[in-house]
C-alpha cells in the first residue's frame, strides 16, 4: 500500500520533472550547459552521420538560403556513465555560417555550442517550436521517422526545434530530442514519469 507521504513525494517529483524539462524547452542558452547540469557530467558529442544534400531534399523550409546544405545526425553522451542523453538533428546552410565554424563542424568532434564558445562568435537564437512528442511521432528536421538512440518507457519525449543566427539569416538549424529518464536517473528514482495531455 502506498502511503499519502509516498504520493505526495511522487507528484512532487512529476512537477519539478517537468518544471527542469520545461526550463530546458524554453531556454535560448545553451543546451549543452542545461544538460550536463541535469546528469551530474559532463557531455560529449557522437556524430552519427554528416553529409551534404541537395536543395531538393530540403522540404519542409520554404524561403532557405545559403547552399550548399549539410545535414548532421549526433548524440550527446556523459562521460562517465554512458548515458545517451540527447539526439540531434542539425541543418547547416553554410552560405550563412562563419568559415571558421563551418571548419570546426567538419571535424565532428565538438558541439555546436562548445564550437561557438570557442570561437568567440556572436550568436543569436529563435525558439521555432518546443514540447512532448508520442514515440511513435518521432521525425527529424524533414517530416522523416526517425529512431531515438536512447530508450525509455515513457510515452512522450521532450524536443526542442530554434534556428542559430550568426548574422541576418539563420545559418544552422536543431533539433533536440531530450531522454525523459536523465532526471530520474540523476536522482535515482524510477524512471516513470510520463507528462500530462496538453504539456
Amino acid at each position: 500500500m502506498i502511503s499519502e507521504d509516498s504520493n505526495d513525494g511522487i507528484c512532487r517529483f512529476e512537477e519539478l520533472h517537468h518544471l527542469l524539462f520545461e526550463l530546458l524547452m524554453k531556454t535560448d542558452g545553451r543546451t549543452t550547459d542545461m544538460l550536463e547540469a541535469l546528469v551530474g557530467e559532463k557531455v560529449k558529442v557522437e556524430v552519427i552521420l554528416q553529409r551534404q544534400i541537395e536543395s531538393a531534399d530540403a522540404i519542409g523550409f520554404p524561403g532557405l538560403t545559403g547552399e550548399p546544405y549539410y545535414v548532421r545526425e549526433s548524440i550527446l553522451i556523459s562521460e562517465l556513465s554512458g548515458c545517451v542523453v540527447s539526439h540531434n538533428i542539425v541543418l547547416v546552410c553554410a552560405a550563412h555560417v562563419p568559415r571558421k565554424m563551418f571548419e570546426a563542424l567538419a571535424l565532428k568532434q565538438e558541439g555546436i555550442g562548445k564550437t561557438i564558445i570557442a570561437h568567440g562568435l556572436p550568436t543569436s537564437r529563435k525558439l521555432i517550436d518546443y514540447g512532448w512528442r508520442e514515440q511513435t511521432a518521432i521525425n527529424d528536421l524533414f517530416q522523416q521517422p526517425l529512431e531515438l538512440k536512447f530508450s525509455t518507457s515513457v510515452t512522450r519525449v521532450p524536443f526542442k526545434q530554434y534556428a542559430i543566427y550568426f548574422e541576418s539569416e539563420p545559418g544552422i538549424y536543431l533539433l533536440e530530442y531530450f531522454n525523459p529518464d536523465i532526471v530520474s536517473l540523476r536522482l535515482g528514482q524510477a524512471p516513470q514519469v510520463d507528462q500530462p495531455d496538453g504539456a
